[in-house]
């Protein structure tokens, strides 16, 4: 099963945040959803705010909330530049609740307000309750 492997590092702004060999990977791009496995084609992709899955082996899995940044495949390993990445246990879910009604009130008051702002952060904080109940 070893060549079926491949290096994954997810690297944010204060830390590594995981370094590993993995089976394969799953995040969100701008352009949709994404799987790695060992061997996928070279590439760079700019990550969305979504649900990161990393599958140590074929029956061991790991979620963690991932917010933007970018994406590198090559053919040696994954590297992920992440703004933001959070393991279950380190998320506050009362405070991504609070960020979510703050979001929703603002999309409904709608007027002068940065509309995309809003619904950004409403998906992050949605993302983040998401997770923190895997």
């Amino acid at each position: 099963m070893a060549e079926r492997l491949f290096k994954l590092e997810i690297i944010s702004p204060d830390k590594i945040f995981y370094s590993n060999d993995v089976y394969m990977v799953e995040y969100t791009t701008t352009e949709g959803d994404v799987g790695v496995y060992a061997g996928h084609i070279p590439m760079t992709q700019i990550l969305a705010p979504g649900v990161l899955t990393i599958s140590e082996d074929e029956n061991t899995q790991r979620t963690a909330a991932l917010h933007a940044g970018f994406v590198e495949i090559s053919q040696e390993k994954v590297t992920i530049l992440a703004e933001t990445a959070e393991w279950p246990e380190e998320i506050d879910v009362n405070r991504a609740k609070e960020a979510a009604i703050r979001a929703k009130r603002r999309i409904e008051a709608g007027g002068d307000m940065d509309m995309k702002r809003a619904e950004l952060a409403l998906k992050r904080a949605l993302i983040r309750e998401s997770v923190a109940r895997m």
